[in-house]
């Protein structure tokens, strides 16, 4: 059975998770993270075989390992069916990703920190996104995930600063920044024909951008 554990209160959420996985006594735990390695993790999936000891698999992080995520997501539906517990925890895995652990978990727990108040990190994303800064603009939409803004406030800035910029610019800029300005414009009502919601459109988008 899969236990997920998941949300930006990291000390509470591992420290229930450890108290669960401890309810399962005389089991070996086994442990993997983002830092163990992709033969370390294909290990662990292998199964202990027919005369190996009981064991408990905790995941922590493991999406965190783009080499690790697919091979791990992979391996939910077997490990759903399989007579070996399963205790993973994600911070904050991206949409796609926590649909396919939530699907395939036999239970989940959720354990958000306190929201803080918003600072000024968030226009950092309308500076890059002027200045045509993908590296820059994908590291501060990540911030943002990690701070659980609203994707209506994401969206909001972004288009605030293509529009700003194509107010402020002239030529082969101002043209990009129209382009921009209408490919957000249009984005809410795409992702709403497309059953999407908002935050999953905009990953998308982002990442399209970022590899462009």
């Amino acid at each position: 059975m899969l236990h997920l554990y998941i949300g930006t209160d990291r000390e509470n959420a591992r420290a229930k998770m450890r108290m669960d996985v401890l309810k399962v006594k005389g089991a070996e735990i086994v442990r993997i993270t983002d830092a163990h390695t992709i033969d370390d993790l294909k290990t662990a999936l292998q199964g202990g075989g027919m005369f190996g000891a009981e064991r408990v698999l905790v995941f922590e992080s493991v999406c965190g390992n783009p080499d690790m995520c697919e091979i791990f997501l992979e391996s939910l539906k077997w490990l759903s069916k399989s007579d070996e517990d399963a205790f993973i925890y994600e911070e904050k895995p991206l949409i796609d990703v926590r649909k396919r652990l939530e699907k395939y978990a036999g239970s989940v727990e959720k354990f958000d920190a306190p929201k803080k108040e918003r600072d000024q990190g968030i226009f950092k994303m309308a500076d890059a996104l002027r200045a045509g800064d993908k590296k820059a603009l994908w590291v501060s939409y990540m911030r943002e995930l990690q701070k659980e803004s609203a994707p209506e406030a994401v969206h909001g800035i972004l288009f605030w600063g293509a529009k700003d910029a194509f107010l402020k610019s002239s030529g082969a800029v101002r043209k990009r920044a129209g382009r921009l300005v209408v490919e957000l414009a249009e984005l809410p009502h795409e992702a709403r024909r497309n059953g999407f919601d908002l935050e999953y459109a905009l990953e998308h988008y982002l990442l399209a951008i970022n590899k462009s």
